[in-house]
């Protein structure tokens, strides 16, 4: 059984380091269209939304280490896809206008940022006044 375990710890360790070999794409595609709201609004995306909602991610350290790289790099390119701040400026007046509604949903329901992200970041969680600082800037 003592055999068994030790093969099963030596495999394990064997398959970690050689998913270490497969690469993910951390990339940051230039900033095109950046949003341009008041600073303090800007201030706040930048702290709590654009590590996945931009062209401007900050890459961990442990970004680069599979299978979190994986999960982080899906995440990312997911937030990009639903809204990229980097992007802002190309949408349609409309479709601004609808993701502003959607990042105002988002806040008041506490879910972004997502908790795993603020377990990392914590100082990424918003608080009361950030929430009523962006809830201000959609409703104008």
């Amino acid at each position: 059984m003592r055999r068994i375990k030790r093969t099963f710890f030596v495999l394990l360790i064997l398959v970690f380091i050689g998913i270490q070999f497969v690469e993910v794409e951390r990339a940051n595609p230039p900033v095109t269209a950046d949003i341009n709201p008041p600073t303090e609004v800007k201030n706040i995306f930048k702290n709590s939304c654009y590590d996945c909602h931009s062209n401007e991610t900050k890459w961990p350290w442990y970004s680069k280490i599979a299978p979190i790289s994986w999960l982080i790099v899906n995440d990312v390119m997911d937030g990009r896809k639903q809204l990229n701040f980097s992007e802002w400026e190309k949408l349609y007046s409309a479709n601004r206008n609808k993701l502003k509604k959607e990042i105002l949903e988002q806040i008041n329901k506490d879910e972004m940022p997502t908790d795993i992200y603020t377990i990392m970041h914590p100082g990424a969680k918003l608080d009361m006044i950030q929430k009523n600082t962006i809830k201000k800037w959609v409703s104008q």
